[in-house]
């Protein structure tokens, strides 16, 4: 652990130089990546001209293909992998997305699969050759797990000689890897978790690779950047106040916040390990809903919550699948009918025309499925905010800055703004019970708001689900995502919800708003600092949001949406 402002750097720099290290010579970028002024989109085309036509073909295959090719014996474990680490780090060179490389260990994981297949005739399981992108919170043995902070480096969640260091793996971990995946790196997150963009003094700032002006999100941002640029088919990150939703905006993807107590997060590194008002909670990212659904089904199917005592005991639910499935393909014309909220604003802070463009986009086509839209006018999201606010507070501080003390090292302004250089004074336990009372009387309230929507839906159905903004911008400008309001008033309501990529922002048609009036200082901040230019070319997403506990619902309607979309 350094003890001074210098030691601080001397470990990030040795940090980071070893990672970049395990990049083999052969697939390391010979001449500078050029400026974003002449670059402004690494993704596509100009990745793929680093890549062999095979490599394409493989990192350009969605998960559910990839495991029909890997587990009938098609492809072998081992040519995915090489594919996807090769792409992977090119994207790492691109925008700084890698906390932790262990390609050599998942080459003879792979290996170790095809003798398996070669043996059996059968694969190990239904991930059989999978790769798989973690963020860096999830424990891997062999690797170590630095949450972005440089004092947690050579560690075990900033303590030496535990006995975990490199050993200790997560449960989820665990279950991925008895069901045949591979594992092969860590993305990098944000110090703390808790910023909506990836930023950090061992790997610096991770960039959109859609366009390198604006940033990927956060705290997953290194799984939004790694998948938007194809290093990774599928990979995990979590969520307490958009931290999988914002990436998967930002990034094109789709993306699953679940509900807490779906899916396990046992043995995971966290910020303010057991504050349990508003639960942090793990969730997939990809480029198609398949891949999510195959990652959650298979998840479940190994019973996590007989490892981890906060997961429910619920199976995927095909019923709930199919219900929904069944009202869209009904030809009667009332019960056919879906029902949507949309939220236009939350009476705070207003969105920009990109995001107002992909709400039009998305009422238009649902009303010309034939769906009810109906405008969402729900409890004061102000007040729900509140409530969150005070959870990530409760131990003033005391947590994430004694991780920054451990090495001396500065706080992002991302964090600072948020957390201050210093700790400050906790709540007591009446406070704390105080606000777990106001956040149950607040989901109390929203509920029957929700149940009240049967009225005027048409249906005999309240909303089948709400179409939200993630942000208020396409992605946000670097140091200027100050309001998260539309993502992490579902955290505190802990509903399931689902990124729907839309659009792209077009400076030829989203054009300044002259006539908008802001409603806050907050407001006139975030509406000023949209430049049509700048955001030219960025993905645009839209959140569907369902009620608690509803991923395989969700999952089924947010395909037919995008599917809906792009027709």
């Amino acid at each position: 652990m350094a003890t001074n402002s210098e030691a601080w750097q001397d470990i990030a720099k040795t940090k980071r130089e070893a990672t970049n290290g395990l990049i083999p010579e052969d697939w390391r970028i010979k001449s500078p990546v050029p400026p974003v002024e002449q670059q402004r989109d690494v993704t596509g085309e100009y990745i793929c001209q680093y890549l062999s036509k095979r490599e394409v073909e493989i990192t350009e295959t969605d998960a559910v293909e990839i495991v029909k090719h890997t587990t009938t014996g098609q492809w072998t474990a081992e040519e995915v992998i090489k594919a996807f680490c090769h792409r992977a780090s090119l994207a790492h060179q691109l925008v700084n997305c890698l906390l932790e490389i262990f390609f050599d260990a998942a080459i003879e994981d792979a290996r170790r699969l095809d003798k398996y297949y070669a043996q059996h005739n059968a694969p190990v399981g239904p991930l059989h050759g999978l790769p798989v992108s973690l963020k860096d919170q999830f424990h891997v043995k062999g690797v170590e797990t630095s949450m972005g902070y440089v004092g947690w480096i050579g560690t075990f969640q900033g303590e030496k000689g535990t006995g975990r260091e490199k050993v200790y793996e997560s449960e989820m971990v665990k279950e991925l890897r008895g069901m045949g995946a591979v594992l092969y790196c860590k993305t990098s997150v944000p110090h703390t978790l808790m910023a909506g963009e990836t930023v950090n003094n061992i790997t610096g700032y991770t960039w959109n690779p859609k366009n390198r002006h604006l940033s990927c999100g956060g705290s997953s941002g290194g799984e939004g950047a790694l998948i938007s640029l194809k290093g990774s088919p599928v990979g995990f990150g979590t969520d307490i106040g958009g931290s999988i939703r914002i990436p998967a905006a930002f990034n094109g993807l789709y993306g699953l916040r679940p509900s807490s107590g779906r899916l396990p997060y046992e043995g995971m590194a966290n910020s303010m390990d057991g504050q349990n008002s508003v639960l942090s909670v793990v969730g997939p990212l990809s480029h198609s809903i398949p891949s999510l659904r195959l990652m959650v089904k298979s998840i479940l199917s190994q019973k996590p919550w007989l490892h981890d005592p906060l997961v429910h005991e619920i199976p995927w639910r095909g019923e709930l699948e199919k219900q929904a499935l069944d009202i869209i393909g009904s030809t009667q014309s009332d019960s056919g009918k879906l029902a949507f909220g949309i939220l236009r604003h939350d009476g705070l802070v207003g969105t920009h025309p990109p995001v107002q463009r992909a709400l039009d986009m998305m009422v238009k086509t649902l009303e010309k499925r034939g769906h009810k839209i109906i405008d969402w006018s729900p409890p004061s999201h102000e007040r729900g905010l509140d409530i969150v606010l005070k959870t990530w507070m409760y131990d003033g501080g005391a947590d994430v800055h004694k991780a920054f003390g451990l090495s001396g090292e500065p706080i992002a302004p991302q964090v600072s703004s948020t957390y201050g250089t210093e700790p400050w004074g906790e709540m007591n336990a009446s406070e704390i019970a105080a606000t777990n009372v106001a956040k149950r009387e607040y989901q109390k309230d929203y509920m029957e708001y929700w149940n009240s929507t049967e009225d005027v839906t048409g249906t005999g159905r309240p909303v089948d689900g709400v179409i939200a903004p993630v942000a208020p911008f396409a992605a946000a400008i670097p140091n200027r995502y100050r309001y998260y309001g539309y993502s992490t008033i579902i955290n505190v309501l802990d509903y399931t919800s689902c990124v729907i990529p839309v659009t792209t922002a077009d400076q030829r048609i989203d054009l300044v708003d002259e006539e908008y009036e802001p409603i806050s200082n907050q407001d006139k901040e975030t509406a000023e600092s949209y430049n049509p230019a700048i955001f030219d070319g960025a993905n645009v997403a839209l959140q569907l949001i369902g009620r608690r506990l509803q991923e395989e619902k969700v999952l089924a309607l947010a395909e037919y949406i995008g599917d809906s979309l792009k027709e």
